[in-house]
């Protein structure tokens, strides 16, 4: 790996250990017991809307993070993303009442949608110049990648459980103040390590010439399938879990049990997939995972106990294993790469906005008796299939480039192919371990 790639994958490990030491055990905090004397003493209500502004703040502004990050390269951008999370998180220690906790959370979120395109953009471009240059293919570079941030969602709730260990706001302003100080190490390694350049002029219509790319639009709505899918480990899979066992006891050591499937297979699943697919076939693939994942808990639950569960966590997780990388890997072939970090930050927000559309109807449909809504909900990826874009042809430009095809000048001309035994694109040889 290149000293910037190593950079990359660190800070999306340390990035999501400071998050999720925090973000998990929010809702308790604002709730305050939920009017019984707790120190913000926010109603449910409220509690629901201040966490759903940050939400909104963080996925459906990763657009415009992305188009920041075309605009004025990606250094500027994940440094100012750093920075507004340690103000963030400081702010939140000490947040006494709901305005102070509502710009609070608002700046954390925006902070990540800043940080996150730039450095999912970055990450995809250094993918695509190592495979150009002879190094392992892109999806093995954003498979790494993939797993640091899990391993850091792994890792991040641990972490603020010890640091919550006990009552109070104390605990609280702790665990936001060690959240601080993991976001203030990112942004002094990038400060130090990052090299600065890659933004571009402002050209017209650019929004227009990724937004408008129906390639682009349909791994938009094919990622947006897989997301909504996925969004179901924390709307349906509580739901099956009180039906089978009675409570949500377990929820917890399932999510444990889908981040360590993802932090120690995710390398292993992809060079298997490698070896037979290319990107859009191993998306296909991640989506059939995905949807027999609800398919199968159809079928298991009338036994009685957490198979169900536990197969759905599983299959599940194999799906997104493969299907982040993929379409990470897809994009750089897709859109002109001086437009990578706005379609990085568009995919984003679309796939959001998607699923907070789908959010109520999803929630109706797991009222309904026996196994329909799962195999209603099979439906979501099955549909992904048949929308995932095939990846350019020799006779086909890889991206739009307003309107004209475009000479590369990158990099030696390759047949236009990821499948094994033949030359990646634009870049002759073979995969380095």
């Amino acid at each position: 790996m290149t000293p910037l790639t190593r950079l990359l994958i660190s800070s999306q490990f340390a990035f999501n250990v400071g998050f999720f030491a925090v973000l998990p055990y929010l809702a308790d905090h604002l709730g305050g017991a939920l009017g019984l004397g707790g120190a913000l003493g926010l109603g449910g209500a409220l509690v629901g809307l201040v966490l759903g502004l940050r939400t909104f703040s963080q996925q459906g502004l990763f657009v415009v993070g992305g188009a920041l990050t075309d605009r004025y390269g990606p250094r500027p951008v994940v440094l100012a993303g750093c920075a507004l999370r340690v103000i963030g998180f400081l702010c939140l220690a000490v947040a006494s009442n709901p305005w102070t906790v509502t710009g609070a959370v608002v700046l954390v979120g925006f902070a990540a949608a800043l940080f996150s395109p730039a450095v999912e953009s970055e990450i995809a471009r250094e993918a695509l110049r190592a495979e150009r240059s002879g190094g392992p293919r892109r999806t093995r570079t954003l498979a790494r990648f993939s797993a640091g941030g899990q391993a850091g969602a792994l890792l991040g709730p641990v972490l603020g459980a010890l640091l919550l260990y006990g009552t109070g706001d104390a605990h609280f302003r702790t665990a936001c103040l060690a959240g601080a100080g993991v976001f203030a190490l990112v942004l002094a390694a990038h400060a130090r390590l990052m090299p600065g350049g890659g933004g571009q002029e402002r050209r017209p219509g650019e929004w227009r010439t990724v937004l408008a790319d129906r390639r682009f639009l349909r791994l938009a709505l094919a990622y947006s399938t897989y997301l909504l899918a996925y969004n179901q480990l924390y709307l349906a899979l509580p739901a099956e879990l009180a039906r089978a066992t009675g409570s949500q006891a377990a929820l917890g050591w399932l999510f444990a049990l889908s981040s360590a499937l993802a932090v120690f297979g995710s390398t292993s699943l992809e060079r298997l997939a490698a070896t037979r697919l290319d990107s859009p076939s191993m998306l296909r693939t991640g989506l059939l995972l995905t949807a027999t994942a609800f398919a199968a808990t159809a079928a298991l639950r009338p036994y009685e106990g957490m198979a169900a569960a536990v197969t759905f966590t599983t299959l599940l997780t194999l799906g997104q294993m493969l299907v982040l990388p993929a379409t990470r890997s897809l994009l750089p072939d897709l859109v002109d790469e001086r437009h990578l970090g706005l379609a990085t930050g568009a995919l984003s927000s679309i796939a959001g906005l998607a699923v907070l559309a789908t959010s109520a109807p999803t929630g109706a449909l797991l009222t309904l008796p026996g196994p329909t809504p799962w195999l209603l909900l099979t439906a979501a990826p099955l549909l992904g299939l048949a929308l995932v874009p095939a990846a350019p042809t020799e006779d086909q430009p890889e991206h739009p480039s307003d309107g004209r095809t475009e000479a590369r000048t990158d990099g030696p001309t390759a047949p236009a192919t990821d499948r094994p035994g033949r030359p990646s694109r634009g870049a002759p040889g073979r995969d380095a371990a």
